[in-house]
């Protein structure tokens, strides 16, 4: 497996590119909140030290790590695409749909792009799918955490205003204290009302929303 987290950045380099940037998302598999994307341009200089995919570290070393990238990144992007758009369109379309928003986020803008996971996005600027693009890209990683850190702080945010289903604990994803909770309290606003676990609680006028499914 390839360990150096800088060879795709200077495979793209050797190409002639210059602004490269590393996409990733968070937030596929909750059952509420948004998908959030994050795009990051680093500088060469950036230490990888301890950036990798997020879900290997804990949540207070991704938020310092966080920090750092957002103190050294040439730019950030962020993409956020909100439940009812999920609903409409599946997680899958609104992943790349974010991924998208965060790659036209940047600026500076990049001219290539790497992508955690198999599909390209919408755009035009020559770009790479990389499958666990997090695990082999400093680039990719380091979105990878931002996206993720960055989710994990709206979903605090969402907690203040629905803490009956414990936001702030399982960020939505599918805990037994969250399905609990679903079955006890039902929906909230920012629940996918379009996945298993969500679905199946739904009184039919609420489940009008679902599009697609």
């Amino acid at each position: 497996m390839q360990t150096d987290l800088w060879f795709f950045e200077r495979k793209a380099a050797e190409k002639g590119f210059k602004a490269i940037a590393g996409i990733d998302e968070a937030g596929r598999g909750p059952l509420a909140g948004p998908v959030v994307s994050a795009a990051v341009i680093l500088p060469n200089s950036f230490p990888v030290g301890e950036v990798i995919d997020s879900k290997k570290l804990s949540s207070l070393k991704r938020r310092r790590l966080y920090e750092g990238i957002y103190a050294q990144a040439v730019s950030i992007g962020i993409g956020i695409v909100d439940p009812i758009e999920i609903d409409r369109i599946n997680i899958l379309q609104a992943s790349l749909l974010a991924m998208a928003m965060a790659v036209q986020n940047l600026n500076p803008q990049p001219d290539y792009l790497l992508i955690d996971g198999t599909f390209p996005i919408a755009s035009s600027i020559a770009q790479q799918p990389l499958v666990k693009g997090d695990n082999l890209s400093v680039s990719v990683a380091a979105a990878s955490i931002v996206a993720k850190v960055s989710r994990d702080n709206l979903m605090e945010r969402y907690h203040q205003d629905y803490p009956q289903f414990g936001f702030s604990q399982h960020k939505g994803y599918p805990t037994r204290a969250h399905k609990e909770a679903i079955h006890k309290y039902g929906s909230s606003p920012i629940h996918r009302l379009s996945f298993r676990g969500v679905k199946e609680h739904l009184p039919q006028a609420q489940s009008q929303r679902i599009w697609n499914f």
